[in-house]
């Protein structure tokens, strides 16, 4: 038979009111009644029934998490932040991926409705209005990278213009002149905030900018691998490639290698996000830092926030900061040392 409340109740030696309250984390307990409660229930291998806790409590104890993509180290990052930080709370987390289609979207946020006490959704293409016409206005929801929503959800975001304004300047400064940038996917959010950062830089700077020198990419290395092919072919050819993506840039680095130029003698290389693997790169890669993982662990903080109050909260509106991270890929060491011409 299916071991029940009463048996950890007998266990511990406790009321079923005691061991409830330990369980669902909804009351006061002191910390030796609580770990006898969690090792009679271990010992047991008591498994509690969700469905009629939910009944009683109104919540779930599990967070919906939506995400673009679930490929590639700048998500992974972001589930960690976020796992990490619903553990810590005694919250399980249940992902899933959208690949920015509004029908996927909807269909995901179907699957979770009732089965959640609140959603993280990452899309920065995201309708906000269509979203809204989606969810229950009662269920707690923070949208992080999208569009702006203020208003209707907790929002948090990155400083992307900011930070792709200052590794502009930061490559002017080094004295390269012809700054290529390539692109993020077209109509996402986070995309055109690099790119604007980038053209007010330069023209803050008075510094040359072409056409040709904005480069079709879509947040992917084989984009990042192929718009630095193109630069090689250019005359005159740009001096700085920066991407706004990690792996993009990561993508551009095997693509001058192969061609024979030397980063960052010939070009200069610079990415956004600071991707774990971007300080391991050959050269190690100058980047914008994100606090991927913190921005994840932010959106769980607060959704419980907006769940401890039943969504009748003011709205968070947060931006995160940006901070340059200098390495080899740039130049800026050579240059100290006084190997750059």
């Amino acid at each position: 038979m299916a071991v029940t409340i009463k048996d950890v109740a007998r266990a511990a030696g406790f009321s079923v009111a005691t061991v409830s309250r330990v369980l669902n984390g909804s009351g006061p307990v002191k910390p030796e009644t609580e770990r006898r409660v969690r090792d009679a229930a271990r010992q047991l291998r008591f498994t509690p029934n969700v469905a009629a806790r939910s009944l009683t409590t109104s919540r779930t104890s599990t967070l919906g998490v939506l995400l673009p993509d679930l490929h590639g180290e700048f998500f992974s990052e972001v589930i960690r932040g976020i796992d990490q930080a619903a553990q810590e709370a005694g919250y399980h987390v249940v992902v899933s991926s959208s690949h920015n289609d509004h029908a996927e979207i909807t269909a995901a946020l179907d699957a979770m409705r009732g089965r959640v006490d609140g959603v993280a959704i990452m899309s920065p293409t995201l309708d906000a209005a269509q979203l809204r016409a989606d969810l229950p206005s009662a269920l707690p929801v923070v949208l992080l990278n999208c569009a702006d929503a203020r208003g209707e959800f907790d929002v948090l975001g990155i400083d992307n213009r900011g930070g792709a304004f200052a590794m502009t300047r930061h490559l002017i400064a080094l004295g390269r002149q012809r700054i290529a940038f390539v692109c993020g996917a077209r109509g996402n959010a986070d995309a055109e905030a690099r790119l604007s950062g980038y053209r007010a830089a330069l023209c803050d700077a008075r510094a040359e900018r072409r056409d040709e020198w904005e480069l079709e990419g879509n947040f992917v290395q084989q984009s990042g691998y192929e718009a630095a092919h193109r630069i090689m072919a250019m005359s005159p050819r740009p001096d700085a490639l920066f991407c706004a993506n990690d792996a993009m840039a990561i993508g551009a680095l095997a693509a001058l290698r192969e061609g024979g130029l030397r980063v960052p003698g010939d070009v200069a290389v610079a990415g956004f996000d600071d991707i774990p693997i971007a300080r391991y790169m050959h050269p190690p890669l100058t980047t914008v830092r994100v606090d991927i993982a913190g921005l994840g662990a932010s959106a769980v903080r607060t959704l419980l926030h907006a769940v401890g109050r039943k969504n009748a909260h003011e709205r968070v509106h947060e931006t995160l900061p940006t901070e340059l991270v200098i390495r080899d890929s740039c130049g800026a060491a050579q240059l100290r040392a006084g190997r750059v011409s």
